[in-house]
């Protein structure tokens, strides 16, 4: 076995909590399927037989009961009162790691072909290969925004060669100050960098057996920090590794142009200075000897690795490599917004990787069938009356649709209610909901269970609770 596959499902979407405080992330509908059920069927479609899980009791509950897949899912829950990250997480199933990992998160839904990251870190020996998509823009209105344009998040800063393969610098914008600096180990080697600052991590990584390993010995760190603003790398912290986005990443691209021999003299220098304390393990402490680079298995794709010499890839054992998707379908539902995008975007994905399976399911009872959109999906046993039209929008199971109703560019869970006359725009409607006759929503979220009287109109509102009023 290759690889190992994990799938993170541990995190509670606390960018999106009026969702995930009545539903788990995980098992939120994206096109009438449960979130996480994407990255599944991606490992499933490449050959995986087996796949660790990593969730809370709620999401094994609802995996053994409703999942059906070919392939086994080896579940392993998370204490509900212990606040891990994804780093903390892998620490958690160290016992069951024995190769390299692939790690997924469960919110990403994408038609990437996993081979071109696979064959990315297979190529160049690589420490980590991970994916990357191009930002989006021009996202649909969010619900309950009340026209108030969304806060601009910020940026990575992502420094590539000249393939535009090899990871070469990664900063988030937060930790910039209003120059940046790059480490002359790095310009020795590589004179040209190509900096991006549109892409998104997509939170799909291979990681080499030793990395966890490191992780696994490494709960804290005594580091030497190099700040990417800082000529100098003099300043010492303790420090422990809890999330691979944010810590373990940019750790090993900031080791790549450490060689072991000065790492070794670091070491010896920290030692002099800290006696009396335990030191931790550095990266490569955990590099064997075996692993260096053989050219037998890649020369298939041995051009590939025309950005690094023989020379390179011998002496520098730390290496990262990223794969920038540039076509197709890549999202990270990790917003309302992108929620809300995804279920627009699913239609197009589903009859690729589902192809048996229609879009509208077989038991739906459609009177007026040429008003609903032909990207639209609906789920079984739902009730669409007479002159009324669907388009651009995903409807869950066993919902009534009365006559004369529009929905458009909406997402209705189960066993919705929508009486006569209504007009839906832009909208969530959470399960169990009742919209009654001749109501106007538009760009709102309706939780579950909430009832919208007769004739009343609602705009940009959160309505959640005890007919509690939110705004985003």
């Amino acid at each position: 076995m290759e690889f190992q596959a994990v799938v993170m499902a541990v995190g509670g979407g606390s960018r999106m909590t009026d969702l995930t405080s009545g539903i788990p992330k995980p098992l939120l509908p994206v096109g009438n399927k449960p979130l996480i059920w994407y990255p599944l069927n991606l490992l499933e479609r490449v050959g995986f037989e087996e796949i660790i899980v990593i969730t809370t009791r709620d999401v094994q509950k609802a995996l053994c009961a409703d999942f059906k897949m070919k392939m086994k899912l080896d579940i392993v829950c998370i204490p509900d009162e212990a606040d891990m990250g994804t780093a903390d997480s892998l620490r958690h199933i160290y016992q069951k790691l024995k190769t390299d990992i692939l790690v997924l998160s469960c919110d990403l839904i994408t038609d990437v072909a996993l081979h071109e990251v696979v064959d990315l870190f297979r190529a160049h020996d690589a420490s980590l290969a991970m994916l990357m998509r191009k930002g989006q823009d021009g996202l649909e209105p969010v619900p309950g925004q009340k026209g108030k344009k969304k806060a601009v998040e910020q940026r990575d800063f992502i420094g590539v060669d000249s393939t535009g393969k090899r990871l070469l610098f990664m900063a988030n914008e937060a930790d910039l100050d209003e120059e940046l600096v790059i480490k002359g180990s790095i310009l020795q080697k590589h004179p040209r960098i190509r900096f991006h600052t549109g892409l998104v991590d997509a939170h799909l990584y291979c990681l080499k057996k030793y990395v966890v390993d490191f992780l696994m010995e490494n709960n804290c760190l005594h580091v030497n920090v190099f700040h990417p603003n800082s000529l100098t790398s003099d300043t010492y912290l303790d420090w422990s590794i809890t999330s691979i986005r944010s810590e373990l990443i940019p750790y090993l691209v900031r080791k790549q142009f450490s060689s072991a021999s000065s790492q070794q003299r670091q070491e010896e220098k920290e030692e002099d200075l800290k006696k009396k304390e335990l030191k931790s393990l550095d990266i490569y402490s955990f590099i064997k000897e075996a692993n260096t680079l053989t050219f037998a298995p890649y020369d298939a794709c041995w051009n590939a690795c025309r950005g690094d010499s023989w020379e390179d890839l011998s002496r520098s054992q730390v290496r990262c490599y990223v794969h920038i998707m540039k076509e197709g379908l890549c999202s990270r539902v990790s917003t309302l917004g992108l929620y809300m995008e995804a279920n627009r975007q699913v239609s197009k994905l589903l009859p690729v990787i589902c192809p048996e399976e229609s879009l509208v399911h077989s038991s739906a009872q459609i009177v007026s069938k040429h008003l609903v959109g032909v990207d639209s999906l609906i789920g079984p046993d739902t009730q669409v009356g007479e002159k009324s039209s669907i388009k651009h929008s995903v409807i869950g199971s066993s919902c009534v649709i009365r006559d004369r109703v529009t929905v458009t560019s909406c997402l209705l869970m189960n066993s919705v209610t929508v009486e006569e006359g209504s007009n839906i725009q832009g909208s969530v409607i959470c399960n169990n909901a009742v919209i009654e006759k001749g109501a106007d929503i538009k760009n709102c979220l309706i939780g579950s269970s909430q009832r919208i009287e007769a004739k009343a109109k609602r705009v940009n509102e959160v309505i959640v609770g005890n007919d509690q009023l939110m705004e985003i």
